[in-house]
This record gives C-alpha cells, sequence and structure tokens, in this order.
C-alpha cells in the first residue's frame, strides 16, 4: 500500500497534475521548460518533479548539468494503473497559456540550441517562431 500511498501524494498537487499533463501531450521537458512554462521558480519546479520520480511516475535523463524529465514508459504495477486511469483525463485538459509559453519558449529555445542560451536570451530570445 505504500506505493499507491506514495503516487497518490504526488497527485494531490495543482502544479504536479499540470506537470504531468504537459508530460502526457509533449512527452520529455526539461526543468527550464516546466520553470518557464507555468511560472515558478526553478526549485519549486525540481522539487516537484523529484515527488513525482519518487513515486515511480516519471522518468529523468541528465544531460551535462540540465535534467529532463518524462512518463515513465515502465512503471510499476500501481503507478501504471494510475496513469492509465487519469492519463486520458490529464491529456484532455485544456492548458491554454501554458501550453502557449511552452511554445513560445520551445521556438527560441529550438532557435538557441540549448536550454542554457535560452535562458540567458529569455523566454523570448528575440526569435520570431
Amino acid at each position: 500500500m505504500r506505493n499507491l500511498s506514495d503516487v497518490f501524494k504526488a497527485l494531490c498537487d495543482e502544479t504536479r497534475l499540470g506537470m504531468m499533463a504537459l508530460m502526457l501531450r509533449r512527452g520529455e521537458l526539461c526543468v527550464c521548460d516546466f520553470v518557464v512554462a507555468m511560472g515558478i521558480t526553478q526549485s519549486k519546479a525540481s522539487r516537484h518533479l523529484r515527488a513525482l520520480a519518487h513515486a515511480g511516475l516519471v522518468r529523468d535523463r541528465r544531460e551535462a548539468v540540465w535534467v529532463y524529465y518524462r512518463v515513465r514508459p515502465d512503471p510499476e504495477p500501481d503507478p501504471a494503473a494510475v496513469l492509465d486511469a487519469i492519463g486520458p483525463i490529464l491529456a484532455a485538459r485544456d492548458l491554454g497559456e501554458v501550453e502557449r509559453r511552452l511554445d513560445e519558449w520551445s521556438c527560441a529555445k529550438g532557435q538557441l540550441q540549448t536550454c542554457r542560451e535560452a535562458a540567458a536570451a529569455g523566454a523570448d530570445g528575440g526569435a520570431t517562431c
């Protein structure tokens, strides 16, 4: 029951639900993507993502100093059952402004090549998509 309890504890927060919805829609995202899209600090984003990882819902991948997260493709049975139940609900959510900010940020980041360059330039990076 401990594992199932951890899953529900991780999902009882609006920020973490939003992060899950974004990952279900967009796939793998860098911590910096959550910071810009959700308007939260890096430390808050990292803390919430670690809670999701601890519950077995997401997996991280490190690339230099950058950490990327995605929904686990191979969760344990309890997290898998919960993801099966809530996945379609979260994926169907209208994330409006959050996705708009993520799209703008992704465009700037893509043109600048790295999270570090994009963060230094700001969310718009002076880029036009």
